[in-house]
């Protein structure tokens, strides 16, 4: 059964966001709120209870709530971003998990860890060694996991492993073998392909940036529920970084 998505409406200054790997674009502020709106719209669609974080106005990435917590097994680690400018993100996702009455516990210096570097399949959790996450990050989130197997990932090009490597409901993992080092990997059509958020059941959602992906996951059984997020993905966003589900 579906739980909790936490998210976050994009604030006016959505268009400073950071980018690393890609080209600043201008970001339209309020077509980026209309895509939030149908992201959210298709998360209840699918049975999901959503809970707005606090706006963060002042703070341009604030909508990509995934970087902020890692929720397993019921536990919520909140993340230390390695972005300095996006830790004060932090208190105000923190303050909404304590309120939703699930155990937090945080990430100390000199270790950092963005949420979106972290892919958990079955009791597997694959995190990125990334230009946000580093190596006392990934040691503290191992301790933090004793029951989980933690697997850490080398990265080409990418801002986070899940901007190359997600999973499918079965566990296949898809995505880029280019950019991330796993073997075995579903190869998407499109590079948005690659992100896909498991809606429960075989039911996922992916960006409307990747038809020919989608119609390859229909072809395995799978019922996709498609959005428009094209002012997320100019600020390296994905499906994926918009929300963070607690079941």
């Amino acid at each position: 059964m579906p739980g909790i998505a936490l998210v976050r409406k994009p604030g006016p200054r959505i268009s400073e966001g950071i980018v690393t790997h890609v080209e600043r674009a201008p970001v339209d502020h309020e077509r980026a709120l209309d895509q939030h709106e149908r992201y959210v719209a298709a998360l209840e669609g699918a049975g999901w209870q959503v809970r707005h974080v606090e706006a963060a106005d002042d703070l341009p990435d604030g909508p990509f709530v995934e970087d902020m917590v890692v929720v397993c097994d019921r536990l919520a680690v909140l993340t230390r971003p390695g972005a300095i400018e996006r830790r004060p993100e932090v208190d105000t996702v923190a303050a909404l998990v304590r309120e939703l009455g699930v155990k937090s516990v945080r990430i100390a210096r000199p270790g950092t860890l963005d949420g979106g570097d972290v892919l958990q399949v079955g009791r597997t959790v694959y995190v990125g060694r990334s230009g946000r996450t580093n190596d006392e990050g990934i040691t503290q989130l191992t301790a933090l996991l004793p029951e989980r197997q933690v697997v850490p990932v080398d990265l080409n090009g990418v801002l986070h492993l899940k901007s190359a490597v997600t999973a499918l409901p079965d566990g296949t993992l898809i995505g880029d073998p280019d950019r991330a080092d796993l073997p075995g990997l579903l190869v998407p059509a499109e590079e948005s392909g690659a992100h896909v958020v498991l809606l429960g059941g075989d039911r996922v959602l992916m960006a409307a940036s990747a038809p020919r992906t989608c119609a390859m996951l229909q072809e395995r059984g799978l019922e996709v529920t498609l959005v428009d997020i094209s002012e997320f993905e100019k600020l390296e966003g994905c499906v994926t970084c918009l929300s963070v589900l607690i079941m």
